[in-house]
């Protein structure tokens, strides 16, 4: 008797042929399944309706699949696109969640940004998924906003920092000033005191604007470079969840931000918000 060797052994188990679905080789508690049964893509469709065309030019790529393999990168913190359909394509989980076969050809990495700059851009996409999301959340007692945080991070702006040309524009007046001027009148008025007289002129100062990306703003901050960029504010409640984020141009400092976070987290979870921080 001739025993087999276990090279032999090993590579007549990757010709063996065996009977599978997708169904049976992902793991029930798998957090895919998970996503699956709680957060219904379907709306997608809607949104994006007059995006497609149903009787002209080739068959698109289905645009819930291509929201899921960026839900699928950001959940398993794939670095890129490019190396996310890498790891769909040998990946029976993420298959699964596509509904994708084993033989389904995945969608091209540069599929997502072609349909991104086409379809996704110029409309509310991403912030029905959020909401949605979030609501979700609050719907299960998961969101407690009794106290807020929020912070902002600062990304670099593909433009050249020499670049710019120089605006004069009005300073914005900080959120809630005239109505601390008014309570603070209305204090001195019950003391008997002057009430004190708001400032009539119009202060201005001079910006940095890029002229390759006008939409960036122009960060100056002693320890840091000074470059253009862009600030990702984030809001969050006292469990971690984001409750909020938008983006704005470098030089707008986060803490304007928050009342207006403040008034959209109002609207999505319908419910009073209490103590700031």
């Amino acid at each position: 008797m001739i025993k087999m060797s276990d090279q032999e052994y090993t590579n007549q188990k990757r010709n063996q042929l065996e009977m599978y679905s997708l169904e049976d080789l992902v793991p029930p508690n798998h957090l895919l399944r998970k996503v699956d049964q709680v957060f219904d893509l379907s709306f997608v469709y809607d949104l994006v309706k007059d995006k497609y065309s149903i009787d002209n030019g080739r068959p698109s790529i289905d645009p819930v699949i291509l929201i899921k393999i960026v839900l699928i990168q950001h959940l398993f913190g794939i670095k890129s696109m490019r190396q996310t359909i890498k790891e769909i394509e040998s990946n029976f989980a993420y298959r699964w969640y596509l509904g994708l076969g084993v033989m389904d050809k995945v969608p091209h990495f540069s599929t997502f940004g072609k349909n991104y700059v086409r379809r996704f851009s110029d409309n509310t996409l991403f912030n029905e998924i959020f909401e949605r999301i979030l609501k979700t959340a609050e719907e299960n007692g998961l969101v407690d906003s009794t106290s807020l945080f929020i912070d902002s991070t600062h990304i670099k702006a593909n433009a050249n920092k020499n670049k710019y040309e120089k605006h004069e524009i009005e300073k914005t007046a900080k959120h809630y000033q005239d109505e601390l001027e008014k309570e603070i009148n209305e204090i001195r008025e019950s003391e008997g005191k002057k009430p004190i007289k708001p400032k009539d002129e119009i202060e201005t100062k001079t910006i940095k604007v890029s002229t390759t990306d006008p939409e960036a703003g122009y960060y100056v901050k002693s320890e840091r470079e000074k470059q253009f960029t862009y600030s990702g504010h984030v809001c969050c409640d006292q469990n971690g969840w984001i409750v909020d984020l938008h983006v704005t141009p470098g030089n707008v400092h986060d803490s304007t931000q928050l009342p207006e976070m403040i008034d959209r987290l109002e609207v999505v979870c319908q419910h009073n918000i209490g103590q700031f921080l």
